[in-house]
């Protein structure tokens, strides 16, 4: 459930980035929607931030990268 949320956040961030965009070049600065897709843009980072730091703190989420071993012995080198 955690990593549908954080896909759909970081759906809206893409989403509000792409209106921002059209805001910006549709309006030549005549109004703020792109100044507010900012701000909503900020707010959606800042949940997903939240989000992923809760995910990881309850472990729910984790690191599974190769180089992120955990419990692994470290690799002697072999000198003849």
């Amino acid at each position: 459930m955690l990593k549908v949320i954080i896909v759909l956040l970081l759906i809206a961030i893409i989403i509000s980035l792409f209106s921002g965009a059209v805001f910006f070049f549709k309006d030549q600065g005549s109004t703020k929607r792109t100044l507010h897709a900012l701000g909503v843009r900020i707010t959606l980072a800042i949940l997903l931030m939240i989000t992923i730091t809760y995910g990881v703190m309850s472990g729910q989420l984790g690191l599974n990268a190769p180089w992120h071993q955990r419990g692994a012995p470290a690799p002697t080198s072999s000198q003849p």
